[in-house]
């Protein structure tokens, strides 16, 4: 199972949703998906549908130890799409994760007990944040996908984030890659989106994705409704540069593991 951690510590960046849709857009495309909400917020799990009260077993379960990844699954309505939800105890979990052994590896260890075969790839939504959810979710993922929002404080905190991913290489987890950077709420009428784009390409050259996000309110309307925006409206411009996002990606992916 390929593991591909969302994370940008920054917050208002689009990386839920693209989570979301990025998951959607794989599971469409015939991959068998899970994606993993290590969020607090739990915004991944309500923007597919998963209320509360369905919510019995959680990320939290697994990262304490409460419970084995095959009793926290929710089957989503999006074919070949399972979740691993997230509720609020999590945002105590960085605090009582201090306690345990190998505190950075507990997400990785429980992953790594996935019945073989069962999905294809697994997606992990992080908290906006480089805390200890983060850093379990980076030391889990083979690679590593960053949201991008066209402007220019976001271009501080990607300085921040590959710093933190240098310390994950050296420290826990050496084969860690960034798969790459995808930049959202993309605003052809600004001048400045422009500029920032033009200047994240030119430090990270291919490691950015060709497709952009635009800004769509369409994206926005789609989590109310419990459902990604590939399903809520598949023909908006957001749900069209999500699908041409999951083919770019699938092109990145080892094609062996793919293939297998």
């Amino acid at each position: 199972m390929i593991r591909i951690a969302i994370a940008n510590q920054k917050g208002g960046v689009g990386k839920t949703t693209t989570a979301i849709n990025l998951a959607t857009g794989l599971a469409a495309t015939g991959l068998r998906v899970l994606l993993v909400d290590l969020d607090p917020q739990g915004n991944a799990s309500t923007g597919l549908g998963v209320d509360q009260a369905a919510r019995e077993r959680s990320s939290y379960d697994l990262l304490v130890g409460n419970c084995a990844l095959d009793d926290s699954i929710v089957t989503t309505r999006v074919p070949k799409l399972d979740l691993v939800p997230a509720t609020q105890d999590l945002s105590g979990a960085e605090i009582e994760l201090i306690e345990y052994e190998e505190r950075t590896h507990r997400l990785e260890r429980v992953l790594s007990e996935a019945q073989p075969g069962r999905w294809d790839i697994c997606l992990i939504d992080c908290p906006p944040s480089l805390g200890l959810l983060t850093i379990n979710a980076m030391v889990a993922a083979q690679s590593l996908l960053v949201p991008l929002q066209c402007e220019f404080f976001a271009l501080e905190g990607l300085s921040q984030l590959l710093q933190t991913v240098e310390r994950i290489r050296g420290r826990f987890n050496p084969g860690l890659s960034i798969m790459g950077v995808a930049l959202t709420m993309y605003d052809r009428r600004n001048r400045l989106t422009d500029q920032v784009a033009d200047d994240v390409r030119a430090c990270l050259g291919d490691l950015v994705f060709s497709t952009v996000i635009p800004r769509n309110v369409r994206l926005s309307e789609a989590p109310s409704h419990g459902v990604p925006a590939l399903i809520y409206d598949f023909r908006c411009s957001g749900s069209e540069a999500y699908m041409r996002l999951a083919r770019e990606l699938i092109a990145r992916l080892p094609q062996e593991e793919v293939a297998a």
